[in-house]
């Protein structure tokens, strides 16, 4: 269901035949799922990724900053030159902050490493992303990943041309680069939505807004690819480690942007709630935030 009227229409007609809960998993149905709560007070909706919230409608998502510090680790150690790409579909906070938790990551093995970020404007528009992708490739990149709602277009298109990618969103996204693939983080949130759905049955659920990472549970690393040495997974097995155990904060300061400005101070580190309205990108990102 790619737009606002197909997800309007489709959950009208799932609550006239009878659904209580709706889970709307599409960054752009949050708003028609929003509306259609307002019309049916007694039906719960549960939207993925967004941040509104009601009486009858809750969100809930990943902790993804850390992943993407553990890809960052990975890209920067498999790079040659020295040149990652970032697909995204718009420069929204949480798009921002991904790709600057990337880039920190890389940049803390890689002190070269820079990030190149181009955008498709849209969040499944195959065409864009495959362009988005080769015009990457013929800027000299050599490591793609991408923050779009299905990342099987840009994986299979860095793998035509012999580049490396990280996938996001499905652990199965390996199959669509069996060679040139490194690595990736996925949602595995079964469980919480089947605990979710128990309380919608049971008559206990209450809208909270939900957010949980890898060592929740909530999130996994994909496995690693066949071009990618031990070292290289075990520096970023190591650094997973160091991040649940708070030896490493992506966030911590002091953190530069683009520009030299100080964005987050010595001593301080960028909150959750400050991550969604992030305007700006880390020193080491190419590409314009706005």
């Amino acid at each position: 269901v790619p737009d606002e009227a197909g997800a309007s229409s489709t959950m009208e007609n799932m609550i006239q035949e009878g659904a209580g809960l709706i889970i709307a998993t599409a960054f752009n149905h949050q708003y028609p799922a929003l509306e259609l709560s307002k019309k049916y007070p007694e039906v719960i909706f549960e939207h993925a990724g967004g941040w509104e919230m009601s009486a009858n409608f809750a969100n809930f998502f990943g902790k993804p900053p850390d992943g993407w510090y553990l890809m960052g680790v990975a890209a920067g150690q498999m790079t040659t030159s020295n040149k990652l790409g970032f697909v995204a579909a718009f420069p929204l906070g949480w798009s921002l902050t991904f790709i600057n938790a990337f880039e920190l990551g890389a940049k803390s093995v890689n002190p070269d490493a820079q990030t190149i970020v181009a955008y498709t404007f849209a969040w499944g528009d195959r065409a864009k992303e495959a362009d988005t992708v080769n015009s990457l490739i013929n800027q000299g990149v050599d490591v793609i990943t991408m923050h779009v709602d299905s990342p099987s277009t840009v994986i299979s298109t860095a793998e035509s041309r012999g580049v490396y990618s990280i996938g996001f969103q499905s652990l199965e996204a390996q199959q669509f680069a069996p060679e040139y693939w490194i690595s990736g983080t996925g949602y595995t949130l079964g469980d919480k939505l089947t605990w979710l759905a128990s309380t919608v049955i049971d008559g206990t659920w209450q809208p909270i807004f939900l957010r949980c990472g890898i060592a929740d549970g909530c999130m996994a690393v994909a496995p690693f690819g066949p071009k990618v040495p031990q070292e290289v997974q075990d520096l970023v097995m190591q650094t997973k480690t160091d991040l649940e155990s708070g030896k490493i904060v992506v966030f911590q300061g002091p953190i530069k942007d683009q520009d030299g400005n100080v964005k987050v101070a010595e001593g301080a580190v960028l909150t959750d709630d400050a991550m969604g309205s992030v305007d700006w990108f880390v020193e080491g990102v190419i590409g314009s935030p706005k």
